[in-house]
């Protein structure tokens, strides 16, 4: 998927998205940091600096942004400026929904955050918690059930430890290192709802390249977001800004986090994650990696387009 947002539109999205958070002031250092990043490296725009646009308010955004796949990219930019603006703030949704009211375009983004923002920390956690286990449930491994037993699978991790007999170069032993590096457990060990779903989620960190710190668990998902803006996918970027980045979410093996792309290089490694994604050719997260697993990791990167990381050395990734 080419940029996202084609060159003649770049400019009219930056400068909508600058009308959508200039609330309480105006944009906070972290929003722009981000949009800049996203500007500069998905959009190849490094010229073109948000905190010096002419804003566009919803109307102009709507007639400037005709095609529905461009507004549907605009929302996608704008649910994670969301998340970066702490405290988050009740003029940030209303001022969010007016876009999205104009460009006639939604997601469960914009109930959760609304939510949070009229009920409190507490409803909003619950209302994402239903909206994480369905998410979880559409990204499981392809060939295994959307859910996981109650108990431990010892068949699942038998067949994952089986990569061991595999080509030293291959995909399967890859992640098998993964887990080693990172001491984690193998998927089916213990018993966990997420078992189907780590398997999908560990194989696309190690085709990506993309190590599981806290600035990497946002990359994957804007790099998994940017090969396919499916609602699965879109979906994944969303729960990840809420665990790493709003803070009011949590997941099962982390717990939460806030203002994750606000740390050094955190902004720049989801931008150009970002960038990465969509210069693939193919949609890795959704592929039977189980079926891959005997072939080269070189050869299945190459499969799918998936491109080096500018900075294979910065700790959020290995190449």
């Amino acid at each position: 998927m080419p940029r996202l947002v084609d060159p003649a539109h770049v400019e009219p999205v930056v400068a909508g998205l600058v009308g959508a958070i200039t609330v309480d002031g105006g944009p906070t250092p972290e929003q722009l940091l981000v949009l800049r990043a996203v500007t500069a490296h998905l959009w190849e725009r490094p010229d073109l600096d948000p905190a010096t646009v002419t804003v566009l308010d919803p109307a102009a955004t709507a007639a400037a942004l005709p095609d529905r796949a461009v507004r549907r990219r605009f929302h996608e930019v704008l649910m994670t400026l969301e998340t970066c603006r702490h405290p988050f703030s009740a003029a940030l949704v209303e001022r969010s929904e007016a876009y999205l009211d104009a460009l006639g375009v939604d997601g469960p983004d914009v109930a959760i955050l609304r939510t949070l923002v009229a009920d409190g920390h507490a409803r909003a956690h619950a209302d994402f918690d239903r909206f994480l286990m369905g998410s979880v449930a559409d990204r499981h491994e392809a060939g295994l059930t959307a859910e996981a037993p109650d108990g431990p699978e010892p068949e699942l991790a038998a067949r994952v430890a089986a990569f061991a007999d595999l080509p030293a170069d291959s995909l399967g032993q890859a992640y098998l290192a993964f887990y080693a590096r990172h001491g984690i457990a193998l998927p089916g060990t213990t018993a966990s709802p997420l078992n189907h779903f780590f398997v999908s989620h560990d194989m696309t960190h190690v085709i990506a390249g993309i190590e599981p710190t806290a600035a990497g668990e946002i990359a994957l998902s804007a790099f998994q977001m940017a090969m396919d803006d499916t609602p699965v996918n879109v979906g994944a970027l969303f729960a990840s800004l809420v665990v790493h980045e709003a803070g009011f979410g949590d997941s099962p093996t982390i717990g939460h986090e806030s203002g994750i792309l606000a740390t050094p290089g955190a902004a720049e490694v989801f931008a150009a994650s970002l960038a990465r994604g969509a210069r693939c050719s193919g949609d890795v997260s959704a592929a039977d990696h189980f079926a891959l697993a005997p072939l080269p990791l070189a050869e299945v990167r190459d499969r799918f387009g998936v491109p080096a990381p500018a900075d294979p050395a910065d700790g959020h990734h290995c190449w």
